[in-house]
């Protein structure tokens, strides 16, 4: 007689669950990471297949290096889209929206790979001087104020995006709020997911045009395809004359980006081991987290795809589902990697309405500068010092006043506004006496967490 099987607590071994189960569970982290991961390549030019197949493969890297303890998923990173949008931007329209060269995308490719260079370095440093010695020197007063930039640069692009259909983007707005909100249970968990479908459908369904261009773009596409395309990969770059100009303003761009993703990553580390109950700062530790993140970073890169990132959507539904086995986060990964090689798919994403995008990403900007505020409240940052107020109020200006006034040439080189904010930001901070910050693995915030005993 079989009986079943009742489980109390979480489980961190779905095994006992059965494969169908675990299937299951796999495929719901897969919608989890979904929405923000194909969101990026649509916002960015990058390829939509591409992008899932290194997030899957990224995802199945980290878990290697990580031992295989962290239940974490690696989708596309939002932090580096002001960095792909600086580099392939080449003008402005008289209406004023930005013209965008793609062919451009390689360059700020390779700068992402540095980028995700810089998460070895942090990672030797970590394993060499510790948690606390390194990270005094991105305290929550810099990475705070270059998080809120990245949000309000971007915030530009949103906007004329949903002045292609106002409606069809307030819609997407009102979904994903909605969601957010008020919805349950796994709704809660992925309203990007339903936001992009609902107002997408919604679309559709109200111009012909709009629908007859997708139509049109889903019905010429094949069932299956190779989801790598090598004139999109950095190796493509380098197999023919290289400006060298674009190439390091690209590399001067991007790689201050990776201080705000690397801090995004050790928070994120944080709240999956509040989540799971386990210590993974310590076992498998930072050094070894950063290093799969930084890697899986490097050889998307360096293939075409968007930079990865712990996802804390999948975090949500750790704490959402109770199970915490690693193995579902790799079937999920897997998943998105057999979903990669379908070209007619990626059509369906890339052919996604300009205004859904907007609406989308109005959200989603706004929720970058909102975590980056965050930082700074939960951290408890003191804006009575005036050393803190003048960090923080020249990353802002210089951020926000650059990109909207023209990136700064030195040279062949140009520098954007989050390059030279971040740079006089860290400069700063570790030049100006009165530091007030000390990191605490045991304090509540964005960068640490607390155990219940």
């Amino acid at each position: 007689m079989n009986k079943k099987t009742t489980i109390d607590g979480p489980i961190y071994d779905a095994r006992q669950l059965g494969t169908p189960k675990m299937l299951l569970l796999g495929l719901q982290h897969m919608f989890a990471m979904f929405g923000a991961t194909v969101l990026v390549p649509a916002l960015t030019g990058l390829d939509v297949a591409t992008a899932l197949l290194f997030a899957g493969i990224g995802t199945l890297l980290f878990h290697l290096l990580t031992g295989g303890k962290v239940p974490a998923f690696l989708g596309s990173s939002f932090a580096f889209i002001g960095g792909y949008n600086a580099v392939r931007t080449i003008g402005t329209n008289p209406d004023g929206s930005v013209i965008y060269n793609n062919d451009l995308l390689a360059y700020a490719c390779f700068g992402v790979a540095i980028a995700g260079l810089m998460y070895i370095i942090l990672s030797t440093l970590f394993k060499v001087f510790g948690v606390k010695k390194v990270m005094r020197y991105f305290p929550p007063i810099v990475t705070g104020p270059i998080i809120i930039a990245i949000g309000l640069t971007l915030s530009s692009s949103a906007i004329t995006n949903c002045r292609a259909n106002w409606l069809v983007a307030v819609v997407a707005i009102l979904i994903v709020i909605g969601f957010n909100m008020w919805g349950k249970g796994m709704t809660k968990i992925i309203p990007i997911l339903l936001g992009v479908l609902g107002s997408y459908i919604f679309a559709l369904i109200v111009d012909p045009a709009e629908r007859a261009s997708v139509a049109a773009a889903v019905s010429s596409a094949k069932w299956f395809g190779l989801p790598i395309f090598w004139k999109n990969s950095v190796f493509h770059l380098f197999a023919g004359p290289v400006d060298s100009g674009v190439l390091w303003s690209a590399v001067l761009t991007v790689v201050p980006l990776s201080l705000a993703t690397m801090v995004e990553h050790i928070g994120d580390i944080c709240a999956i081991s509040s989540t799971c109950g386990k210590n993974f700062m310590v076992d498998p530790g930072f050094h070894r987290t950063l290093l799969g993140d930084g890697l899986a970073t490097t050889l998307a890169s360096l293939f075409g795809a968007p930079a990865n990132t712990t996802y804390g959507e999948n975090t949500g539904v750790l704490a959402l589902s109770r199970v915490y086995d690693p193995r579902v986060i790799r079937i999920a990964a897997c998943i998105a990697i057999v979903v990669s090689f379908c070209p007619k798919f990626a059509a369906l994403v890339s052919a996604m309405p300009t205004a859904t995008i907007g609406g989308v990403s109005l959200v989603l900007y706004g929720m970058i500068s909102a975590v980056g505020v965050r930082n700074v409240v939960e951290n408890k940052v003191d804006f009575t010092n005036t050393r803190n107020v003048i960090i923080a109020a020249l990353i802002l200006v210089l951020a926000i006043g650059i990109t909207y006034s023209g990136s700064i040439q030195i040279g062949v080189v140009s520098l954007s506004g989050l390059a030279v904010s971040s740079i006089v930001g860290i400069l700063l901070n570790a030049i100006l006496p009165g530091k007030d910050y000390t990191f605490e693995q045991n304090d509540q915030g964005a960068t640490s967490v607390d155990f219940k005993v």
